[in-house]
């Protein structure tokens, strides 16, 4: 009976080691904590930096940052020069590598 359950035990190691193995696999791809403190800090200072401009439809413009400092920039502002503003004020700001505008122009009604 031992033999039998040792063999069992064997043969079940064997056939989960590949599935464990992929499993820590997947887990190296993910970026470390820090990373994640570092986007959020960038993502902070771009929006104290709108808040402080004081153009109030800045206030209408979300951040976000991914892990290789990259600003992606929507939402709407009232003209061409809020924008453009916005998009200076975040490649002014330390750690970002580019910034990319998806910003849109609110049409008057």
């Amino acid at each position: 009976m031992n033999a039998k359950l040792m063999t069992a035990c064997l043969v079940i190691g064997a056939l989960t080691a590949p599935i464990a193995v992929c499993a820590a696999d997947s887990d190296s791809d993910r970026a470390h904590p820090a990373a994640y403190v570092k986007d959020s800090v960038i993502t902070t200072k771009i929006k104290a930096k709108l808040a402080a401009d004081k153009v109030r439809s800045l206030a209408d413009v979300h951040v976000d940052t991914d892990r290789n400092g990259v600003v992606v920039l929507s939402g709407s502002v009232r003209n061409q020069q809020a924008a453009d503003a916005a998009v200076s004020l975040a490649r002014k700001t330390e750690g970002v590598t580019s910034v990319q505008n998806k910003i849109k122009i609110k049409k008057d009604a």
